[in-house]
């Protein structure tokens, strides 16, 4: 049995890291910005493992300090630590995007996942153990798409953030890999989506091909963290032969739509 501390998990990815994490018997410690939200979502959390929750703002040191310390108050140790809240505005160009949305997305995908790798290497070296994931996402690798300059620009950052973590953590029992979950259907893209419906029309067959529901995709990467065995490893659920293969059957065979059944209807530009 593991503890689990997921940043960023009342909704999402992020909770059905939990949610998979619990039913399987481990324990979760989540957490959002309102203690409102994380106790909601803790009530939804089902299964033979336990779960807790703390409000906290990844953007501020002394409150991912105060999750850590929380996590280990309820659970003794914290042996899994994913940096998972992230923020995405991918409707504007990099001259258009307000700064306030470029603050918000800064903040809180690089202060976040660095005060909260910062948090969770001290405790784990301290108590001998532990691993650290960082949820990366689209620009990561370095390609660029419409609208996700600045987005991007935060998670190819968090990649290179990631590997360096690797290298000064590599003689200490610390292990510590990158997360690329695919293309989720989360609330932050139903968002986005009703934010610029006339692009997403658009590439809507194709996205549909691609993406998943987050707890299609969370079984994989839980399995996957828990079985890592050498710090700097690469999760990825959307493989390249993943990719192609979802391709080519969607010119014979099309998937349901997957946003219509999220409630995103179709148009007649889809």
């Amino acid at each position: 049995m593991a503890t689990f501390v997921i940043t960023g998990s009342t909704k999402g990815i992020g909770f059905a890291l939990a949610q998979y994490a619990v039913s399987q018997g481990h324990n979760a410690v989540i957490s959002g910005r309102t203690q409102q939200a994380v106790d909601a979502a803790v009530t939804k959390l089902s299964g033979p493992g336990q779960a807790a929750g703390k409000a906290t703002d990844v953007s501020d040191a002394a409150q991912v300090q105060a999750l850590w310390d929380f996590a280990v108050e309820q659970f003794g140790q914290v042996d899994v630590w994913i940096n998972n809240a992230g923020v995405a505005y991918t409707t504007h160009r990099i001259v258009d995007t307000s700064p306030e949305d470029l603050r918000t997305m800064v903040t809180t995908n690089i202060f976040g996942t660095a005060f909260g790798s910062q948090v969770a290497a001290r405790g784990m070296v301290a108590q001998g153990s532990g691993r650290i994931f960082n949820i990366l996402g689209g620009g990561s690798d370095g390609e660029y798409f419409p609208g996700m300059g600045l987005y991007g620009t935060t998670k190819r950052g968090l990649d290179y953030f990631t590997r360096a973590l690797v290298k000064e953590l590599k003689d200490t029992p610390v292990l510590v890999g990158r997360v690329r979950p695919g293309m989720v259907v989360t609330e932050g893209v139903k968002r986005e989506i009703a934010a610029d419906p006339e692009n997403f029309a658009k590439s809507r067959k194709i996205m549909n091909a691609l993406a998943d529901l987050p707890e299609t995709v969370a079984p994989y990467l839980v399995d996957q963290m828990l079985a890592m065995q050498k710090s700097g490893g690469k999760i990825a659920w959307l493989s390249g032969g993943k990719i192609a293969k979802r391709m080519m059957l969607s010119r014979f065979k099309p998937r349901d739509d997957l946003f219509e059944a999220v409630g995103i209807p179709q148009t007649d530009n889809a």
